[in-house]
């Protein structure tokens, strides 16, 4: 029984930030077809904590709707025909904001043979994320939003979740949690992504 509890919370840690709904407990991680990692800056400080989950391989990426830079409702289907990396995030969580610059430099990167769409789940939608972007100076993500949290209520998990959707809507794998785009082990899951058919 001690060895449960810390087990549980290491795992909420990992998992990332609380939702923004009042009263609302965090969605708790799926337990199948998990590895965990981290990585560390320069000085050895563990920057992020994540979860790679497979458990969801092969499923259709939900039909939830979401609003695009333009202010028009989307959903996931919009970008079939080319692999998709879906991140979940709010400016108000840390470790979303802390992994936000690597997906940037990825999505300038990859732009020609994936999309990275980045969706704030902050509950005042473009009052507060519109601003975000601009003090951020990001170069390549557009501010996609989800003010209803329907995309993160379709993932059952935590933020930041990155998931990753194949040319077909499929999906491979998804991190929870923070992870470094521009490092090995996320290299490693991009290049497993885009040699999937």
């Amino acid at each position: 029984m001690l060895l449960i509890l810390p087990l549980a919370l290491a795992g909420s840690v990992i998992a990332g930030c609380d939702r923004q709904k009042p009263g609302q407990e965090q969605a708790a991680a799926p337990q199948a077809n998990i590895s965990s990692g981290e990585a560390k800056d320069a000085r050895g400080v563990e920057t992020f904590q994540h979860q790679v989950d497979r458990a969801n391989a092969g499923k259709l990426a939900p039909a939830a709707a979401f609003r695009g830079p333009d202010d028009a409702p989307l959903t996931l289907a919009a970008f079939r025909g080319k692999p998709v990396l879906v991140n979940l995030w709010a400016t108000w969580c840390a470790p979303c904001v802390a992994e936000m610059p690597t997906l940037d430099a990825l999505a300038a990167k990859e732009g020609n043979r994936m999309t990275v769409v980045a969706v704030a789940q902050d509950l005042q939608g473009a009052a507060v994320v519109d601003p975000w972007f601009q003090k951020a100076g990001l170069k390549a993500l557009q501010p996609y939003l989800d003010p209803q949290n329907a995309l993160l209520d379709a993932a059952n998990s935590a933020l930041p979740t990155s998931i990753f959707y194949d040319a077909q809507g499929r999906e491979l794998w998804r991190v929870i949690g923070a992870i470094d785009w521009e490092g090995e082990e996320a290299q490693a899951l991009l290049a497993e992504g885009l040699a999937a058919k």
